[in-house]
C-alpha cells in the first residue's frame, strides 16, 4: 500500500502550507528535490514537450497521472473536454480543487471510457512500470482509442546515466533493460513504498507499438534525452 506522500505534499501547497519539497532518488541516482511550485506550473513553464502535446490534443481527452491538474487545466480553458485521472487521492482532491471539472481517482488499466486524445506526461511511460508490462498497457490504451485517436507519450533515453567518464558503459547486462528504476520518495522524513518506474528510449516504444498494431511516430526532441511520440491505430 502506498501512503500516498505525493498526494500529502500536494495537499500542503494547495492548503497554503508549503515547508519544504518532494525528495526523489533511484537505484542509480541520488537524491534529487522536486520542487512542489513546478507540479503547479501553468502552461509558460512547462518544458517544451508538455506544451507541443497540449496544443496537438483534440477532442475528449483523458490525462492520464494528472497530478495536480495543471495539463487538463490549460485544455478546459481552451474549451476541450477532459477526463483526469490518477492514482493519488491527494492529487485528485487538489485537481478538483483547482477546478478540473471531471476528475477520478483510477488507475488506468480500470479506465473503459473511449478518447480522442489520451496524455501520458512527464515520462508517460513511468506507469508501465518494467519492459515486460509494456504491451499489456499499450493493448489497453489502444482499447480506449476512438477511431481517429491519438495518444501522446513522453519518456527519456536513460542510457547516458549508465556510462563512466571515459565514454564507457558499466551497463550490467543481466540486470535487464537500463530504463527499468527503483523510484524512491521522501516527503517530511516519510518514505513512500519504492514504486518501479520505467523509462523507454523511442526505438523500443517503437516496437512495442508494432507488435500491438499502433504506429508511433516521433514529435519532437525535448532537451535532454527526452521525446514525445504520437501513437495511432
Amino acid at each position: 500500500m502506498t501512503k500516498d506522500i505525493f498526494g500529502k505534499a500536494l495537499l500542503d501547497y494547495q492548503n497554503g502550507n508549503y515547508s519544504e519539497d518532494l525528495i526523489t532518488s533511484t537505484n542509480i541516482s541520488d537524491e534529487d528535490a522536486l520542487p512542489l511550485p513546478y507540479l503547479f506550473r501553468g502552461y509558460p513553464d512547462m518544458p517544451k514537450l508538455e506544451q507541443r502535446a497540449l496544443q496537438l490534443s483534440k477532442g475528449h481527452i483523458l490525462d492520464v497521472g494528472c497530478g495536480s491538474g495543471s495539463h487538463s487545466l490549460w485544455l478546459q480553458e481552451k474549451g476541450l473536454k477532459v477526463k483526469a485521472i490518477d492514482n493519488s487521492k491527494g492529487a485528485i482532491e487538489v485537481a478538483k480543487k483547482r477546478g478540473v471539472l471531471n476528475a477520478e481517482l483510477k488507475p488506468l488499466l480500470e479506465e473503459t471510457e473511449t478518447f480522442d486524445t489520451i496524455l501520458l506526461l512527464m515520462n508517460g511511460t513511468g506507469i508501465f512500470q518494467e519492459l515486460s508490462q509494456v504491451s499489456k498497457y499499450l493493448m489497453h490504451l489502444k482499447s480506449l482509442l476512438k477511431p481517429e485517436g491519438q495518444i501522446l507519450i513522453d519518456s527519456s533515453d536513460i542510457s547516458y546515466m549508465y556510462e563512466d567518464e571515459d565514454g564507457g558503459m558499466w551497463l550490467d547486462l543481466n540486470q535487464g533493460y537500463p530504463g527499468e528504476l527503483d523510484y524512491f520518495l521522501t516527503y517530511k522524513d516519510e518514505k513512500e513504498s519504492p514504486m518501479k518506474w520505467l523509462y523507454l528510449d523511442f526505438e523500443t516504444l517503437k516496437t512495442a507499438c508494432l507488435t500491438v498494431g499502433l504506429q508511433c511516430e516521433k514529435v519532437i526532441d525535448g532537451e535532454h534525452f527526452d521525446y514525445l511520440a504520437q501513437l495511432r491505430l
